[in-house]
């Protein structure tokens, strides 16, 4: 359950990110308030998740999904561009999200 949680966190940060990028500048509320309580969110489900898991595990996995899941939906909803070098490194993250969960219990 303790990763389902620490997951559940990890999308609410993608969300808010994401939400942060149509509140256009926090010019429009829906968005604006989206970025507000996801971000809220996110951080409430991270902070049950650390009472059971590593808190320096934790906060790696949760920001490196963020980032990954964060970059990945900037290609396809705003057509944004990665190059070579920049996969590469988030294929790492990727390598290193998956490891810290491997390694911890």
């Amino acid at each position: 359950m303790k990763w389902i949680i620490l997951a559940v966190a990890s999308a609410f940060e993608v969300s808010w990110a994401i939400a942060m990028k149509y509140s256009d500048g926090f010019t429009r509320i829906l968005p604006t308030i989206w970025v507000l309580v996801g971000s809220v969110l996110s951080v409430f489900f991270l902070s049950i998740a650390v009472k059971q898991l590593p808190l320096g595990m934790s906060y790696a996995i949760w920001t490196g999904v963020g980032t990954v899941g964060t970059t990945v939906l900037g290609i396809f909803l705003f057509k944004e561009m990665i190059t070579v070098p920049q996969a590469i490194c988030l294929a790492l993250i990727i390598v290193g999200v998956v490891g810290l969960r491997l390694v911890t219990e």
